[in-house]
């Protein structure tokens, strides 16, 4: 089963990405803030990660920037979805791999992750 991390402070869009998730067969861990997500178990990495750029203690592309930056995390993809960051500016940012703006079409979240998660480590 693949693991997905969700960043999101909104508390339908975290629970509605879970659940929907979930039902898809992936193990779904979720954080409402910067802080959470950075005290996590360091011990599970997960296949990708979602994240919200405005999080109410920092920013999702602050976050992406550490995951890419760190050996353990660097080649796992990262999908930032946000309402108000545009994507050049998300891109000239952080690493992220994929961005999708909210709202979002949640069988094209479902395919992009299935598509992040499938590729094969080229590095």
């Amino acid at each position: 089963m693949k693991t997905i991390f969700i960043v999101e402070d909104e508390t339908g869009i975290r629970d509605a990405l879970q659940l929907l998730l979930s039902f898809e067969n992936y193990d779904v861990r979720s954080f409402a803030t910067a802080e959470a997500f950075n005290n996590r178990d360091q011990s599970v990495i997960p296949d990708i990660f979602i994240m919200d750029v405005k999080l109410p203690d920092g920013l999702g592309t602050d976050l992406c920037n550490q995951i890419k930056e760190d050996p353990a995390t660097a080649q796992i993809p990262v999908m930032i979805i946000s309402a108000h960051a545009k994507a050049a500016h998300v891109v000239n940012s952080c690493k992220a791999d994929v961005f999708i703006p909210k709202p979002f079409d949640i069988d094209d979240v479902i395919l992009k992750i299935e598509n992040l998660v499938k590729e094969p480590n080229l590095q």
